[in-house]
């Protein structure tokens, strides 16, 4: 098995000897046993916390180094007007402590999130369209962890596990598995 143990930052394909391809809820795990893209066994030891990101280096305890892929996988693509609505809408759905994509193509801006009804039911009172459709999924990394942000904490939100809240501010969380 490689062992994966070094996190490298965004490289170049050409970097890599091979490819990690990894949903979401796998790409937030530090450790973990996986194949490669040309089936080679796997194994990452990494500190806990940054998501890994599509296009990241890992290392071998070898030398070799590994890139991550995200995988193609269900989510939601909520579009609405530029401006106000589509802040009012990242504030909102972000206000429910999910990791959300956020992007523009040639139909505008967009806020992407994995399938969850609650978020759905959020996004369409907020006046966004929906898109059910298969793409990746690569999440904001957060102001914090952003590279050469100066440093970064052990604060995050990021997590694909249900969880209580023994406090009242009215929110629900929802996670799709």
């Amino acid at each position: 098995m490689l062992k994966l143990i070094e996190r490298l930052g965004p490289i170049d394909e050409s970097a890599a000897s091979d490819t990690l391809t990894l949903p979401f809820e796998l790409r937030i795990r530090g450790r973990l046993k996986a194949k490669s893209d040309s089936g080679r066994e796997l194994g990452l030891f990494l500190d806990r916390g940054p998501v890994l990101r599509s296009g990241e280096g890992l290392k071998a305890e070898s030398g070799e180094v590994v890139r991550v892929c995200a995988a193609i996988e269900p989510v939601v693509t909520a579009r609405v007007s530029a401006g106000l609505p589509l802040a009012r809408l990242a504030y909102h759905l972000g206000n429910r402590h999910v990791q959300l994509a956020l992007g523009e193509d040639d139909k505008g801006g967009w806020v992407r999130f994995p399938p969850d009804h609650v978020l759905e039911e959020l996004a369409e009172l907020l006046g966004a369209e929906l898109e059910h459709h298969d793409a990746t999924f690569d999440p904001e990394p957060g102001a914090y962890n952003q590279v050469g942000g100066g440093h970064a904490h052990g604060h995050a939100h990021g997590h694909a596990h249900s969880h209580d809240h023994d406090h009242s501010h009215g929110h629900e969380h929802h996670h799709a598995h």
